[in-house]
């Protein structure tokens, strides 16, 4: 959701809230505050107007994520987290930023340090803030990411992310993790290291000291047989094969499922594509049955070129 170019040398730098002057630290947290409560009303329009002038261009992307969102931020209170006060001082954008916030130890981040990484970043001032919202519907992150212009701080990125799954956080899904390690479950471990991952940190574009440790336990049992930041898998069953595109959890209702999504050339005939659905999830089950100790369903979504996809859904009782 930042946009920008290409890629450029150039020092970048950031700062803690504790590093920062009070009156700068004062209006990116009530600037926040204010983007925060325009999400819980739900409008987009004012977040719109407040935003760069690119993104304002592209906004679709977040009108989506403040509807979505809205319930759950309006009944909410909102916490600001301290914020961070990013810098790029180079003459060119940038195709990937990254700037080391706090204080960093011989092996690496330490209890109040952070990471950001942004994609295609043009040279500027950035802050990044952090939103608690808790106390509503399910507790929630909202992390914005501001630039300044002129002396307003313009939205330039929205991050709305749930801290739980079904009712379960980071820790449960990490202690459940080392429990189908110590049982030679690896793919489920793997699997439910990344949702801990995911619910530990607000956003993609961060990584803290925790979600680094838990990276480091879910590398350590990571497979080889499942598809992994854009990497096709093969599986192949009763003389077919099929090129599996990812896999990961999601919870639904009260239920976690797995998903997976696969290549198709054409999901317009849903009948035929129904049954290779089937034929696939039932497959992926005979080779990995681990799956079903760790989940209560299985949906198998076949993507043909365009992005167009067809999906279908198992509960793990009638998988045969």
């Amino acid at each position: 959701m930042l946009i920008g170019l290409a890629a450029t040398a150039g020092a970048q730098t950031c700062q803690t809230a504790s590093d920062m002057e009070a009156p700068v630290r004062s209006a990116l947290e009530t600037t926040a505050r204010r983007y925060f409560d325009m999400a819980a009303r739900g409008d987009s329009a004012a977040l719109r107007q407040n935003a760069i002038p690119l993104l304002a261009a592209n906004f679709s992307a977040i009108e989506a994520a403040v509807k979505d969102n809205q319930p759950a931020f309006a009944g909410a209170q909102g916490t600001v987290r301290p914020p961070f006060l990013l810098t790029d001082d180079g003459d060119q954008p940038r195709a990937r930023a990254e700037f080391l916030c706090g204080v960093f130890g011989s092996s690496g981040q330490t209890r109040d340090s952070a990471v950001f990484v942004l994609i295609n970043l043009p040279p500027g001032k950035y802050a990044i803030a952090i939103v608690d919202a808790k106390g509503g519907q399910d507790p929630r992150t909202l992390t914005v990411i501001l630039q300044q212009l002129g002396t307003d701080w313009k939205l330039a990125g929205f991050f709305a992310r749930s801290t739980q799954v079904n009712g379960h956080d980071a820790s449960w899904f990490a202690q459940r993790a080392r429990e189908f390690k110590t049982k030679g479950q690896n793919r489920n471990a793997w699997l439910y290291f990344r949702e801990a991952i995911t619910l530990t940190t607000p956003a993609d574009i961060m990584s803290t000291l925790a979600t680094d440790k838990l990276y480091d336990e879910a590398q350590a049992v990571q497979p080889t047989d499942l598809p992994l930041d854009g990497n096709l898998v093969d599986l192949s069953a009763g003389g077919t094969t099929y090129k599996l595109i990812e896999i990961f959890p999601l919870g639904v209702g009260g239920d976690l499922d797995l998903v997976v999504k696969y290549q198709a050339a054409d999901v317009s005939n849903t009948v035929q594509t129904f049954q290779t659905n089937n034929a696939l999830i039932k497959a992926l089950l005979a080779k990995f049955p681990e799956f079903r100790d760790a989940f209560a369903g299985v949906v198998a979504r076949a993507v043909e070129p365009s992005g167009r996809d067809f999906g279908t859904m198992l509960p793990m009782k009638e998988i045969k």
